[in-house]
């Protein structure tokens, strides 16, 4: 069943019960109330710090939007993009364009105005639903755009180039759109790849995929109706998205906030009453930094109803759980793993309880098989590192106008990742790292995961990469960009005692003290980082040649 039949029965079943809030961190007077406070007020009256709607008025909304959106000539199979930061617009929206038969294609906030015309062309977009903030990056190439395209303004102050959606949308039916019968094998939504590799791919999924999605979610964290999901990662990632349809097949509340700080992510907690949280690792080490420091107390905050902290969209530092662990034992704790071309996270998923494999990214998903190949395509042994392949009802048609692309990385029905993983005796996965970011150092293969993860043990380090650099004698070398906590200092000297638990050839031969960048949803910038420190090196060693 396609996932917007689940919104329809939700409408149906718990019409008058609120679906979704939007929680904006800033307060009346700029004053932060407590959790009891805040109990003590009538919700509108945070308005508009605070909205929420009700499973009736989110149907409502999508009914409206896709009868827009069939007015004005959308119709099955268009492509209709989506570039907006999260609101209660958002969701309503993406499910106004699939009611209407057309292709969601979320776009990544940060694209720049470059980005988003390639993404639009390479997609083929009909139309492009555009909030307030990318005005100025959808104007710069308006003439472009608009040429075969609607561009409609979602927001206050529409810009001459662009029709009104408020003003438009308030015209149209809320009733259920008429178009021929949407089924699982029609093709749903586009997602982009991160495009580490240059410009991004486009991803062209079902409706099988978005539906398998939503209903491994809810049955991986066991989501009810007695829950609250705390959603803060961007919608336009598969991430978000779909750890949040846990929430539409059990209908059950989510509150959507804007703010990553640990006393705004607390407050969120205390005051909605939130059952499951999904974190990105440098917010949970923000977190856990500032419990430390004694800046966030747990006894400040009515924590008692969040049950489960998982954490996916990159690797996570067993360290980090361990700590996670002794403030919050009675924590449920979950690690998944997945690609925007296997629908998001949970094609392989720890699961709630196997915590103690905590390192591992756990066992095949709800519906999903995996296997590990060599170099030659062939099955590996147990034990063997080589590329972790998955095959399921999630996986990708294709991306979208790249046979070439796609011939490469689908095999018979196996997606083959690009991630370098083992498995265990017990089964379980490990992720080593990705294919392309392997060091080769010497003729050694030097995996930077494993050397992260041990860097994380460090307690004056907050975060870290290590990336290979160019080096005349061993072909690369790693470097490490070591992240201190703030307030602390660290020596070069300190980093290299530390890693001589590690063998010779994984030790890091460089060391620099720098920011570590993270993209939205949380992986590290490498590209960003071997371009700059690989060039500084670069020049370093032809200078002294």
């Amino acid at each position: 069943m396609p996932v917007m039949d689940y919104l329809e029965r939700n409408a149906k079943l718990y019409g008058d019960e609120i679906a979704l809030v939007e929680l904006n961190p800033a307060e009346p007077d700029g004053r932060r109330l407590s959790w009891k406070e805040y109990s003590l007020i009538e919700s509108n009256a945070f308005s508009p710090y605070r909205r929420e709607i009700t499973w009736h008025v989110f149907d409502e909304k999508a009914n409206r939007c896709a009868n827009l959106l069939l007015s004005r000539g959308i119709k099955k199979g268009d492509k209709v993009a989506i570039i907006m930061y999260n609101s209660l617009e958002w969701l309503p929206i993406y499910f106004g364009i699939l009611k209407t038969g057309a292709i969601a294609v979320p776009f990544n906030f940060r694209y720049d105005a470059s980005e988003i015309l390639y993404c639009a062309e390479l997609a083929e977009v009909d139309a492009i639903m555009f909030g307030q903030e990318f005005i100025g990056r959808i104007e710069a190439n308006a003439e472009r755009l608009s040429k075969g395209r609607l561009l409609i303004y979602v927001g206050d102050g529409c810009p001459t180039f662009a029709e009104s959606y408020h003003l438009s949308v308030a015209d149209c039916s809320g009733e259920k759109p008429q178009v021929a019968p949407i089924t699982d094998d029609d093709f749903g939504a586009i997602y982009f790849s991160s495009g580490t590799t240059g410009f991004p791919k486009a991803i062209l999924h079902k409706h099988q995929s978005l539906t398998q999605a939503a209903q491994m979610e809810q049955k991986h964290h066991a989501t009810s109706r007695d829950d609250c999901f705390l959603c803060i990662p961007p919608l336009y990632h598969t991430g978000a998205k779909f750890h949040w349809m846990g929430s539409l097949v059990a209908g059950s509340r989510a509150v959507l906030l804007k703010g990553t700080k640990p006393e705004v992510i607390f407050d969120a907690v205390s005051k909605e009453k939130c059952t499951i949280v999904w974190l990105l690792v440098p917010w949970a080490q923000d977190i856990l930094d500032a419990l430390d420091s004694g800046k966030l107390k747990i006894e400040d905050y009515d924590l008692s109803r969040w049950r489960l902290m998982h954490i996916g969209a990159q690797p996570v530092p067993p360290s980090l759980v361990r700590r996670w662990k002794k403030y919050f034992p009675h924590h449920d704790y979950d690690t998944n793993y997945g690609l925007s071309e296997s629908t998001g996270p949970g094609c392989v998923h720890l699961g709630m309880e196997n915590v103690a494999k905590v390192g591992a990214i756990g066992v095949p998903g709800y519906r999903w098989e995996c296997k590990i190949i060599d170099e030659n395509g062939n099955r590996a042994e147990r034990g063997q590192v080589g590329e972790l392949c998955v095959k399921g009802p999630g996986v990708m048609t294709c991306y979208y106008r790249d046979e070439k692309a796609t011939a490469e990385v689908l095999k018979d029905g196996w997606l083959l990742t690009g991630d370098m993983a083992q498995q265990d005796e017990d089964g379980f996965y490990f992720l080593v790292d990705r294919k392309k970011d392997v060091i080769v150092s010497g003729g050694e293969n030097i995996y930077p995961v494993q050397i992260e993860d041990f860097l994380h043990k460090f307690d004056k380090i907050k975060d870290a990469a290590v990336i290979g650099i160019a080096d005349r004698r061993l072909g690369e070398i790693s470097a490490a960009i070591i992240e201190v906590k703030e307030g602390v200092t660290c020596t070069e000297e300190e980093v290299n005692e530390f890693c001589m638990n590690l063998p010779r050839y994984k030790r890091p031969k460089k060391i620099i003290f720098a920011p570590v960048p993270r993209n939205a949803t949380g992986k590290i910038e490498k590209p960003a980082l071997r371009k700059r420190y690989g060039a500084e090196n670069l020049v370093a060693a032809e200078n002294r040649s």
